[in-house]
Formats: structure tokens, C-alpha cells, sequence
């Protein structure tokens, strides 16, 4: 029966930038778990955790010779290593498009709640107020709360910079306030 070897973390480096196969595997045995649940905890999806989680140990093999253990622990190294690739993937252009797909499932659960939230809105007169807005100010404001547009959706859509409709955007917001303080 062998014995389970275990390494001091100065020892493990030192295999790890000899670039020693069994210290890779003591340290994927031993902290892919940990690393994992930052991971999962970060993309809340199995399958893409798993796939970043073997992108962090591709990393790891290829950068070790640049950990500095002067700078902090072996431990924050790798974890740093595997948070930053967590939220670059959720950055990446892949993953904005799959949040952006919805399953059939999906769109009628929003769209249900969509007329919720009209019922909801519509109760408190907010398509009245706003359409007392000047009507650029009111666009903006129809295209970003009705209608669920980003700054640079609406700034493509009216064909105006994006600077632009945050200062209308901000403007319309201080005159709803008014007419809603009023109401």
C-alpha cells in the first residue's frame, strides 16, 4: 500500500517550476476542489466551471515559474488565478450571448413578468408621467425602463452618442421626480 505523499508548499513549488508532473498532480488533487467552488460560485453553470477550472491548471502549468512567493501564499496565487479567469469568462462575448438566449421556458416566464411589471408601473401612472417628458428625454426613458435597452443599445437605436443619453437620461430622471413629487 503507498503511503500518500505530501510536500511543504516551498517543496511543491520548487517541483512545480522543475515542472514535475507528480507535484502538478498532488496539486490538482488537492486544490482543483477549492478552486472549483470560486469558480462555480463566480459562473453558476457546471459544464463552463469545469472548463475554466482546466483552463486555470493550463495557467497554472505555464506560469508557475512566475509565482513569487515574496508577493503572498502559493494558495491566494491560485486562487487570484482562477477568480480572474471565472470573471473573464463571464466577460467573454460566448457567455453574454448565452445569458442573452432564453429557452421557451424562459421567454413566457419573462414575458409574464413583463406584464407585471406593466401592470405594476401603469398603476402608479408612470407611462402618464412619462409622457409629459419632452420627447427626447422620453424616448430614452421608454427604450431603457419599458423596454429593457442598455446605454449603447439606445445610443445605437436614436443614432446619438452614448454621453449624450446619459446626461438626457439623468435629466428625464430629475424631471420624473418632479412630476412624480407633484403627483
Amino acid at each position: 500500500m503507498n503511503a500518500a505523499v505530501t510536500y511543504t508548499e516551498e517543496e511543491l513549488i520548487q517541483l512545480l517550476k522543475g515542472q514535475s508532473r507528480q507535484a502538478f498532480n498532488y496539486l490538482y488533487t488537492n486544490y482543483a476542489p477549492a478552486l472549483y467552488g470560486v469558480i462555480y460560485k463566480i459562473l453558476e453553470d457546471e459544464q463552463t466551471s469545469q472548463d475554466v477550472l482546466q483552463d486555470v491548471f493550463v495557467k497554472i502549468w505555464n506560469n508557475i515559474a512566475q509565482y513569487n512567493s515574496d508577493k503572498g501564499r502559493l494558495y491566494t496565487w491560485l486562487l487570484n488565478i482562477a477568480r480572474n479567469s471565472a470573471i473573464d469568462k463571464t466577460r467573454s462575448k460566448g457567455e453574454i450571448m448565452k445569458s442573452k438566449i432564453q429557452t421557451g421556458e424562459n421567454v413566457v416566464h419573462n414575458l409574464e413578468q413583463t406584464s407585471k411589471t406593466e401592470v405594476s408601473t401603469d398603476t402608479i401612472g408612470l407611462r402618464k408621467m412619462v409622457n409629459q417628458l419632452k420627447p427626447e428625454y422620453a424616448s430614452i426613458i421608454d427604450l431603457a425602463y419599458f423596454n429593457g435597452y442598455t446605454i449603447e443599445e439606445i445610443s445605437k437605436a436614436l443614432n446619438i452618442p452614448s454621453g449624450t443619453v446619459k446626461t438626457r437620461m439623468r435629466s428625464a430622471m430629475g424631471q420624473l421626480r418632479e412630476i412624480y413629487a407633484v403627483k
